[in-house]
């Protein structure tokens, strides 16, 4: 293998990597705080298509990317208003959320269809990037640098702050955590609206980054696997990382599988495609064959909070 391949295949790792790695580590955050989100599909999808839509306006990718961020908390809002005031099925209602993006995403992007986006500049000085191996240092974009600080600051946040200890104790025991007085509706708000902006750069990073134009359902199934990718993780941030670009390597292998030909060419390329998702399937009945107990997962999971007082 030729450096300039090893270094290009690098590059795509972390490409493909980055939006997987954002999503679920917004995800981590919610399913801490014990609510389980499945919508994290929709969001990218809400984030993705007003992200681009920002920028194709405003000719500004910073303001698209927070309005990707924006949009897409406000979509989570939605769903822990049904789930956290109203008491609503969390499965049920992450899965119309996920709906709710897809087609809201197809009926807004036709109108910027073709349409281009200005990119985003270089973070280092251009020079750094030239070499082959500078590149894989130096020759990113902003949100990929930006997903690797904020595993750090998840990481911070939720082992070395009292803010996190909260909210991982609202995880744990929801009833303990009102009774002394903090509020469990609050933090999980806090939490979903984190979830969401977090999965909408995520959305941004498709159309902005990945393939900088709009087409629908661009994300392809990534949420999903960013959701598996959390439990995956044991929901610690740097398994997440580490699990981010595993996936991350499983789907570039697809890509150059599918290009390389020779003996690659006598697997379908259908079955190169749905790799990335059965590797995900294998990790959960993986992860359930696990011993009871023996997981990570916030007791309080999943489990609508019904304060006594």
């Amino acid at each position: 293998m030729s450096p300039d391949l090893a270094v290009a295949i690098v590059v795509a790792i972390v490409g493909v990597s980055t939006p997987i790695l954002l999503a679920a580590l917004g995800e981590l955050v919610v399913e801490k705080a014990g609510v389980l989100n499945l919508g994290v599909e929709g969001m990218m999808l809400m984030g993705a298509v007003i992200g681009f839509a920002m920028a194709a306006s405003t000719g500004n990718p910073w303001l698209g990317v927070l309005a990707a961020a924006v949009a897409a908390a406000l979509g989570a809002l939605i769903f822990g208003f049904l789930t956290l005031s109203l008491s609503a099925n969390q499965v049920a209602t992450g899965l119309a959320l996920t709906i709710f993006g897809t087609g809201f995403s197809a009926l807004a992007g036709k109108a910027f269809l073709g349409k281009t986006i200005p990119v985003f500049g270089a973070v280092f000085p251009p020079e750094l990037a030239q070499h082959p191996f500078g590149r894989v240092f130096f020759g990113y974009s902003p949100i990929v640098y930006f997903s690797l600080f904020m595993v750090v600051a998840v990481w911070w946040f939720l082992t070395r702050t009292r803010a996190g200890l909260i909210l991982r104790a609202v995880g744990e025991n929801d009833a303990s955590a009102h009774s002394i007085g903090y509020s469990v509706v609050g933090v999980r708000y806090g939490a979903v609206a984190f979830g969401g902006a977090m999965a909408g750069v995520a959305g941004a990073y498709f159309s902005m980054v990945g393939t900088p134009m709009w087409a629908e359902n661009l994300t392809a199934g990534r949420g999903w696997i960013a959701l598996a990718l959390v439990v995956f993780a044991a929901w610690r941030p740097y398994r997440l990382l580490a699990g981010a670009y595993l996936f991350g390597a499983v789907m570039t292998l697809e890509l150059h599988a599918k290009a390389a030909g020779g003996w690659f060419s006598v697997v379908p390329p259908e079955a190169w495609a749905a790799l990335p998702y059965l590797a995900t399937i294998f990790v959960l009945v993986a992860i359930s064959m696990r011993r009871s107990g023996s997981t990570s997962a916030p007791a309080c999971l999943g489990k609508p909070f019904l304060p006594t007082a």
